[in-house]
């Protein structure tokens, strides 16, 4: 939703292979009909991704890494405000690794 929707959607109607990252596989598919359907661009895919599980993180980006033959632009675009205090599986505070761990460490990642 928002703006990342809105950059896919753009990529999409340049006839760019569009892979969406998403946390909820059913809003996630959802994203990725509409972009279908309004671009015609049927190179838009989706892959699970969240960005508060650096062991997501990791599977993600290995997965790009083996199945795309090049990765031309990544937009961050994840991000959370206003949550309770948590603390992730991997000891990480919760907001701090969705918005900055996370998409550093993908980054670092597909940098290759």
């Amino acid at each position: 939703a928002g703006i990342g929707k809105c950059v896919a959607m753009d990529l999409a109607r340049r006839n760019a292979r569009t892979i969406l990252a998403c946390r909820s596989r059913e809003r996630g598919q959802a994203a990725v009909e509409e972009i279908r359907a309004a671009t015609g661009n049927p190179a838009v895919v989706l892959r699970l991704l969240d960005t508060s599980s650096l062991a997501s993180v990791r599977a993600f980006a290995s997965a790009v890494l083996r199945e795309e033959p090049r990765l031309d632009v990544l937009v961050n675009n994840a991000g959370v405000t206003g949550l309770p205090f948590a603390i992730t599986s991997e000891g990480l505070e919760e907001t701090f690794a969705t918005n900055y761990l996370g998409p550093f460490l993908l980054t670092n990642l597909l940098l290759g």
